[in-house]
């Protein structure tokens, strides 16, 4: 029996169409950058035009500069992308998402919780309804949904970030149920402590701060491998679904142990 085709190898998704968002830093770059290179037809969404122009430069993927939390630019934005695919739309990766303080819960602040609840939430919703009907009339579309392991547990600091990855697990649960008679295949990755160039900065405001989260921690994981295991879930056979995947270093055991050994 002869072995099946590598679904990793270079060109092996070539004719299939992705949209990810997040695209411009950390986990949606690492993301793109591995989708174009096994094949696919990227078309990069976030906010920077200069970051997703460099990134086109780099490894072919098409740029789309979108605040993903504009409902009426996400419609208009997936108008043209799916009027330039002749209505092709194979995979949405929602990887867009962030947090925002490590606020107790009597110390919070609504109105960064609102932007968390927008950005993780409300702007994957205005994804998924701008593309699902191309995603259906596909017969065999994916969506992937990146949530968090805080979508797992709540811990001290985190309610914010907590209530919003938990309601993007929502989100994502009903879909996969809603949509299982249309064969969209709906998968959900949770990753634990990952070491990108910004998420920790932006959620502390500092250099500084930021480094404390990875003290001492021999290896976190790293964007490019959130992406691997990214790019796995969508490129292997459509009729498997990875429902969810939880993903952290080793010296993770769990949202509250993480060994520290090293200065």
């Amino acid at each position: 029996m002869a072995l099946p085709a590598n679904p990793f190898s270079p060109d092996a998704q070539a004719g299939k169409v992705a949209v990810v968002t997040g695209a411009s830093s950390g986990i949606g770059r690492a993301t793109a950058q591995l989708m174009a290179a096994t094949g696919w037809t990227v078309y990069a969404v976030a906010r920077r035009a200069e970051r997703l122009q460099a990134l086109a430069r780099q490894c072919g993927v098409r740029p789309v500069v979108l605040d993903i939390t504009d409902r009426d630019a996400v419609v208009e934005q997936a108008a043209r992308i799916l009027e330039e695919t002749g209505g092709q739309l194979d995979a949405l990766l929602n990887i867009s998402g962030g947090a925002l303080g490590v606020d107790a819960v009597a110390d919070a602040d609504p109105d960064g919780w609102l932007s968390m609840f927008n950005l993780n939430v409300v702007g994957t919703l205005n994804m998924v309804k701008a593309f699902l009907p191309a995603l259906r009339a596909n017969g065999q579309g994916t969506v992937l949904n990146l949530t968090s392991t805080a979508a797992e547990a709540g811990y001290e600091g985190g309610a914010g970030y907590n209530a919003a990855k938990f309601g993007e697990r929502a989100l994502t649960e009903t879909l996969r149920l809603e949509e299982a008679e249309n064969n969209v295949r709906v998968i959900e990755i949770r990753p634990g402590m990952v070491r990108t160039e910004e998420f920790s900065l932006n959620r502390l405001g500092s250099g500084e701060a930021a480094a404390k989260v990875y003290a001492g921690v021999e290896k976190p994981l790293l964007a490019e491998d959130v992406a691997q295991t990214v790019t796995f879930a969508v490129n292997i056979p459509h009729h498997i679904n990875l429902d969810h995947i939880t993903l952290r270093p080793v010296a993770q055991a769990a949202q509250y142990k993480v060994i520290r050994t090293g200065a």
